[in-house]
């Protein structure tokens, strides 16, 4: 049996750039949601301090800016379909506006992607925010995010298996 070809650590593959990205993203959001920050201000601020530099002792990794923009500018520009979408996939009594505002920032992110990018497989897109809530968080908000991010899913007739 052939040992599989070792990879360069050094080399960026796109998938590690994406997920970098979608990190930056919700961080953003949280920035636009807590900070009432602009858009543009934000989107200046990302792409000149935080994208794959060092800040304040935290390496942040090199990510897709395009990405980043698409996802931050579409949560904006769709915000009236997302947060609705959110809120029928929360416990009743939850709606979106109550949840923290980290969590609020991931689900928001990812129901985009779910609701807007059909290119990328349903999937994809929830096990990589399940990855960013295991990042801010250390108790069961992973388990939230899948379980909404799911029923977002389901409901926009994805099929979850699917691999595109």
């Amino acid at each position: 049996m052939a040992e599989a070809p070792k990879r360069d650590p050094q080399i960026e593959r796109p998938a590690n750039q994406r997920g970098a990205a979608r990190f930056a993203a919700v961080q953003a959001l949280y920035q636009m949601d807590v900070g009432r920050a602009t858009l543009e201000d934000t989107l200046a601020q990302f792409g000149a301090f935080h994208l794959g530099r060092e800040i304040e002792g935290e390496q942040y990794l090199p990510a897709d800016a395009d990405f980043f923009k698409q996802i931050v500018t579409g949560v904006t520009k769709h915000q009236l379909e997302i947060d609705p979408a959110v809120d029928r996939a929360l416990s009743d009594g939850w709606p979106v506006e109550r949840v923290d505002a980290t969590l609020r920032a991931i689900l928001r992110a990812a129901a985009f992607e779910l609701l807007r990018r059909k290119d990328i497989p349903p999937r994809v897109v929830i096990t990589e925010y399940v990855d960013v809530a295991k990042a801010f968080y250390e108790d069961d908000a992973s388990g939230l995010v899948n379980a909404t991010l799911d029923a977002i899913a389901r409901e926009a007739g994805s099929s979850l298996t699917e691999t595109r």
